[in-house]
């Protein structure tokens, strides 16, 4: 009887039970106090200004779009490499994005050529930080800087990368704003739940920042649910059009108990990570994916192993031996400009060649804080016969 192993459970324990049973007894269950704590052991974790907590990363990126006035006929630059959600944000606001291929034998955005994809009309950029590994965001700004486009707003789709490392301090406060997600998928789970974070409250211009991020996030309404069920509170005016996508006190509670532990879980993913890029190196075939260039460190969201050689049918042929074998592995994405929804816009895959090649031989192993290293180790074992049964 073969192990079964899936791909990413979440590392949720008797801690995070109790946390969950205290709030759901408390009478206050949505957005309150457990959530306004979260926020701030959120910003002291990350070393930054201000953390909001908020339903998913989507809405992070979302929120910046709305709060900064960009919308259709502006532009935004972004990669094809990634989720849908980084470029749909935009494609909500009417906007089409701009996409700039990723480096050569890089997962991450070719950062020389973000310069010719500026026009008059870009307002924003979004990187991606895949797998956990941080764009160069210093390279980014100097692009910004020779271009005299510093007005252009800088965000980071930090989905993949909470508690990874940027010239020695955590993620969080290089770019203009960093979008995390909480996801049970991720390393670090509210279940459902993300957060927005900056550096600075009053950027551009702005009196209050998180406030009035805070208020986009609830409906536009002038007052949270704790303050109007204070007694004879009720009134409130609406002052925008805002979404509604804020974090629970039951997602919170998750999120601080999850803070107390992160930094072990990490270490676990490590290890893993560690244990598979041993076996890998061995093999002329392995592309083993990066920990870091010294000024990054990865916070060891995904294995992005690719197979010198292989296209689409073999990378695929070895996925469904793993499943077989009841081995859960995935693929780290497949590019936007493949997708229906995509291709109706008009974008062709051919035009960015550099992430077709990423993608074509990629195959995301299991990384998670509870898969044991002997799990881990018959794991890269099976996997390396597949693969060579495949390359026959």
């Amino acid at each position: 009887m073969n192990k079964k192993i899936p791909f990413s459970p979440p590392d949720v324990g008797e801690e995070e039970i109790k946390a969950v049973t205290e709030v759901l007894r408390s009478g206050w269950i949505t957005s309150g106090p457990k959530t306004a704590e979260f926020e701030t052991k959120v910003a002291e974790y990350l070393q930054t200004g201000k953390a909001l907590a908020l339903n998913s990363d989507t809405a992070a990126l979302e929120l910046v779009l709305k709060a900064f006035n960009i919308k259709e006929g502006d532009e935004v630059i972004t990669t094809p490499y990634t989720y849908t959600a980084t470029a749909s944000v935009s494609i909500h606001r009417g906007i089409k994005p701009t996409f700039v291929d990723v480096k050569k034998d890089s997962f991450l955005i070719d950062i020389d050529k973000i310069a010719d994809a500026i026009t008059p009309k870009t307002k924003a950029i979004y990187t991606v930080d895949i797998g956990g590994l941080p764009v160069d965001y210093d390279a980014v700004r100097e692009v910004l800087k020779a271009k005299n486009r510093e007005d252009i707003i800088f965000v980071s789709d930090s989905a993949h990368a909470f508690g990874a490392k940027y010239k020695g301090k955590r993620v969080g406060s290089q770019a203009d704003f960093h979008a995390f997600s909480f996801h049970a998928v991720k390393n670090f789970t509210t279940a459902e739940g993300g957060a927005l974070t900056f550096a600075n409250n009053n950027f551009r211009g702005h009196e209050d920042l998180f406030k009035q991020f805070k208020l986009e996030s609830l409906h536009g309404q002038s007052k949270d649910a704790l303050s109007k069920m204070k007694a004879g509170a009720w009134k409130y005016d609406i002052v925008t059009d805002g979404f509604k996508c804020n974090l629970t006190d039951i997602g919170s509670a998750i999120g601080l108990v999850q803070l107390t532990r992160y930094e072990e879980m990490l270490k676990k993913r490590k290890a893993i990570f560690d244990l598979y890029s041993k076996y890998l190196a061995e093999k002329d075939w392995a592309i083993l994916p990066s920990e870091g260039d010294g000024d990054t460190v990865t916070s060891y969201h995904l294995y992005l192993l690719r197979i010198k050689g292989f296209g689409e049918e073999q990378r695929n042929e070895v996925i469904e031996n793993l499943a077989e074998l009841d081995i859960a592995t995935n693929v780290h994405y497949t590019p936007l400009p493949m997708f229906t929804l995509y291709k109706n816009l008009g974008y062709k895959i051919e035009d960015y060649p550099n992430t077709y090649a990423q993608y074509v031989n990629e195959i995301s192993l299991p990384l998670y804080s509870l898969l044991t290293l002997e799990d881990a180790e018959y794991v890269v074992k099976e996997l390396i016969k597949a693969v060579e049964q495949v390359r026959k």
